[in-house]
């Protein structure tokens, strides 16, 4: 979505300026050009398989998506895209459980915390090496980790997982030691791309903004990671990865891994049924529907705990003066005006219509899925569309209507005309923000729907030129992240509403360095209540993932978390390791609930996994998820580990 994924799904605004990683898919689409594709889908000669692949071709395993990758370089990118493909280039400390997202062995073989939670030593697995030949070892960690923690661009985007960390060393090769001033709730979860220290010493802090880590000359980037980088550039339309054969974990099964961006899932879907694909990423609930039955092709809906919202300027203002900047409207800086507005969204409409029952109504930037982490608001102050109570509490506020049929601002002066800007290469948020032009004007208050590029808007919102917009997060395995998002700290970072409000901030500094699960989750819960109350973002959406792949040709897809979860922008690259030609299958060497390999003799395969009523997960997700409202023991200190949230449409 780390992940965070924006895509806002994957994590959302410009790296540069320190704006999150927000995992986003752009996945909906119009109800009527679905049941256009449908229509399609049914007809005589529609499905066109794929011609047989010579014996000595590579092996290729095709991928297509809707969203550009925005950045090779690890501390710049925010978009889920990137993020996959850093996976794909380099490893990490520490991974992620395929079942329940819980940390487990990677670069660190093992690790282990003094009783006072201040020091961690972790043992660093030997024998790894960088693409170019040179060994990795506990001095390349050591080095990316203290590139966040001096502070420059490399901090935007991951140094909330090294609060209070006061040094990292490495004493000898295989040994990694964080030292830190206070316990830290996070750890050992570290999700930060290990880059090689032979390489980027050259790359100095002012030259890492500018620094693409591309291919040049011909030559792969260095990574240690399953396949190597060899073709594409950010913002282009093809990535092409070659397999490491010399990979720790063990050679791919596949030669080469090829990622196509598509402007949107229709072709992507023809695409796939014509075989020119191998797999579609990020695809409505009614195209997988449609899907059903299609010979040699497999779909589902994966649970994806993460939120979409309709966010607002709640302050703009210029970091080195802290003067107002921008242009917000007045009323959008008012949180009983935003709070009110809840009450005027319908969101089962959302999810019907707009999401084609892809997801559930959205109510906290905490999913359903962290279990104890979870506030539920009083019963009379839970959101539900009641346009009678949202204008009632605007008249008790002040916001009357005018002579003119719209509301003013409580001086008296007209509130004008909202903006609502929604991103013009999604869809989904073109669609909510019509419906939300729509309710807004039946309690009186007049709007206009905005559209932007995403890149776009980025840049409008760093400008605080904007009252409202429509995007989504990813959220991180651990809700910390995605709580600090919203820290005052993170104003023109991660912030994307210019939200800063103390009291919030003590309890993230509190729940930061909470180790007893009980006591962190009231102080995360308090986080949750005052949001509500504030109102920056009006979540509207936990939305699902539809994708769906040739299962005539590949298999041993495991679902993340397992069962239940998504195939593809997975935390890690297990799945690009999994895969494999479905004639080669077999048992998947074990894996559980691993897709793909009854259909391998070219039967139908297709299926739909529909959420369940259960909070927008299946219970299968849900038994999964279940242990990540336990403890993880280790080394004799617990972490709590939380799964990953993905949302629509962060692209």
């Amino acid at each position: 979505m780390g992940l965070a994924s924006r895509d806002r799904g994957t994590g959302r605004l410009l790296n540069g300026l320190g704006l999150g990683h927000r995992r986003q898919r752009t996945r909906l689409v119009r109800v009527t050009a679905a049941l256009a594709l449908f229509a399609a889908m049914v007809l005589p000669g529609a499905l066109v398989m794929p011609a047989q692949a010579a014996e000595d071709d590579p092996v290729t395993f095709s991928v297509a998506l809707t969203n550009e990758v925005d950045s090779f370089n690890p501390f710049l990118g925010i978009e889920a895209t990137s993020f996959e493909m850093w996976a794909l280039t380099y490893d990490y400390l520490i991974g992620y459980s395929m079942t329940d997202m819980a940390p487990q062995p990677a670069l660190a073989t093992e690790w282990e915390t003094s009783d006072d939670g201040l020091v961690w030593t972790f043992k660093i697995r030997e024998g790894v090496m960088w693409s170019d030949g040179e060994p990795l070892t506990a001095r390349d960690i050591a080095y990316t980790f203290n590139r966040v923690l001096d502070g420059g661009p490399e901090a935007a985007t991951w140094s909330s997982y090294l609060v209070g960390v006061e040094s990292v060393e490495a004493p000898d090769d295989t040994t990694v030691v964080l030292t830190s001033k206070k316990p830290n709730a996070v750890l050992p979860l570290l999700p930060i791309p290990i880059v090689p220290e032979h390489i980027w010493k050259d790359v100095s802090e002012k030259d890492v903004k500018s620094y693409s880590a591309e291919p040049t000359d011909g030559q792969p980037v260095v990574g240690s990671g399953p396949f190597r980088l060899v073709e594409g550039t950010a913002g282009g339309s093809t990535y092409r990865f070659e397999a490491n054969p010399e990979y720790w974990k063990g050679a791919p099964h596949v030669d080469e891994v090829v990622f196509r961006v598509y402007k949107s899932e229709d072709p992507m879907v023809q695409a796939l049924i014509k075989g020119e694909i191998d797999f579609a990423e990020g695809i409505s609930a009614l195209q997988v529907q449609s899907l059903e039955g299609e010979e040699g092709i497999t779909a589902h809906n994966g649970d994806s705990p993460g939120f979409d919202e309709i966010a607002f300027n709640t302050g703009s203002v210029d970091l080195e003066t802290g003067k107002p900047m921008g242009d917000p409207n007045p009323a959008v800086l008012d949180a009983a005006f935003r709070f009110a507005l809840n009450f005027a969204i319908d969101r089962e409409t959302i999810i019907r219509t707009v999401y084609q029952g892809g997801g559930k109504p959205g109510q906290n930037i905490i999913p359903p899925a962290y279990g104890d982490y979870v506030w539920e608001p009083p019963e009379e102050d839970a959101y539900a569309y009641d346009p009678d109570r949202a204008a009632q509490l605007l008249d008790d506020a002040g916001y009357t209507v005018g002579d003119d049929g719209f509301r003013t601002l409580p001086s008296g002066e007209p509130i004008g005309k909202l903006r609502l800007a929604a991103r013009s290469d999604s869809t989904t948020s073109v669609d909510v923000m019509q419906f939300f032009q729509e309710w807004l004007a039946d309690i009186d208050i007049d709007s206009e729907v905005e559209t932007y590029e995403s890149s776009k808007l980025t840049d409008v919102i760093l400008e605080g030129n904007f009252d409202t917009f429509e995007w989504g997060w990813y959220v991180e395995p651990d809700p910390d992240s995605m709580l600090s998002y919203l820290t005052c700290d993170q104003l023109g970072n991660w912030s994307d509403s210019w939200y800063c409000n103390e009291e919030y901030d003590d309890l993230y500094q509190q729940q930061h360095v909470e180790m007893d699960d009980a006591a962190r989750a009231e102080l995360v819960k308090q986080m949750q209540e005052i949001l509500y109350r504030d109102a920056p973002y009006l979540v509207t959406a936990y939305s699902s993932i539809g994708e769906a792949f040739r299962s005539d040709r590949f298999a041993c897809f495991q679902p993340q978390p397992d069962p239940g979860g998504i195939w593809l922008i997975q935390y890690g690259s297990q799945n690009y390791l999994n895969v494999r030609p479905a004639d080669e299958a077999g048992d998947c060497d074990g894996l559980e609930n691993a897709v793909g390999a009854s259909t391998a003799s070219g039967g139908s395969g297709a299926s739909s996994g529909g959420g369940s009523d259960d909070e927008g997960l299946s219970t299968g997700a849900m038994v999964g998820i279940g242990a990540l409202a336990g403890l993880a023991v280790v080394g004799g200190a617990i972490v709590l580990m939380r799964r990953r949230a993905t949302v629509d449409d962060r692209e």
